[in-house]
């Protein structure tokens, strides 16, 4: 990463850690007593019935999801003050955020959110972090590199590292659906493939058992 892409993931870093701090965001990997007060709301409203454990994982994601989009809140699963205000609690922290991804560094996670900004921009949040997490699992198999960096740049792999979309900026998004996925988010249940059924046209994709869908990708193992 050259001095000027340093520079701005720095400061895209700096703008959303200090607004989770001003405005007290509470987000998937989060833990501690706001966490849990957001889950006995949840579940004394009837969106959740996991155990309020102070953790926010899958379940509290989803159930935050569900509540937003019932009461016409932005769906984004991050409770901040119009979601906290809804749920009738005022936040007391901003939560335990992990910048990076627990065992990361900045550099990986620009690179795994510059990924995610070629492949899944315009695909729903979930979908970023689902493409992000495909990454880590491949970096997890012995199928494939053991870096992220190697991972992103094995040949072949990623048309955006082809065409060149893999030196764009990433945004917000992508940078949080990078650390979500670091932070433990697999929404694709381990899968270590992903396509568009729409667009592709290698026949050995479609040989890849499906999982799911999100968006525009099936992922696949």
């Amino acid at each position: 990463m050259n001095k000027k892409g340093i520079a701005l993931f720095l400061a895209v870093m700096m703008l959303l850690l200090s607004a989770r701090t001003a405005y007290g965001a509470v987000a998937w990997g989060d833990r501690g007593s706001d966490v849990t007060r957001i889950q006995q709301r949840l579940r004394q409203y009837g969106y959740m019935d996991a155990p309020a454990d102070g953790i926010f994982g899958q379940a509290t994601y989803d159930a935050v999801v569900w509540f937003q989009r019932k009461n016409g809140l932005k769906a984004d699963g991050v409770v901040g003050p119009a979601t906290a205000a809804a749920l009738g609690i005022t936040l007391k922290s901003g939560g335990s955020a992990v910048t990076a991804g627990s065992g990361y560094n900045d550099s990986e996670v620009y690179t795994l959110a510059r990924l995610v900004h070629a492949e899944a921009r315009g695909e729903p949040y979930v979908g970023k972090v689902a493409v992000a997490a495909v990454v880590l699992n491949r970096v997890k198999s012995a199928s494939f590199p053991n870096t992220i960096s190697g991972v992103v740049y094995q040949a072949g792999a990623f048309d955006c590292v082809a065409d060149g979309q893999i030196n764009l900026t990433p945004d917000s998004d992508s940078l949080r659906a990078a650390r979500d996925a670091m932070n433990g988010w697999d929404p694709t249940g381990g899968c270590i493939y992903y396509y568009n059924p729409a667009t592709a046209t290698s026949a050995w994709i479609w040989s890849r058992e499906v999982r799911l869908s999100i968006g525009a990708h099936s992922f696949a193992v």
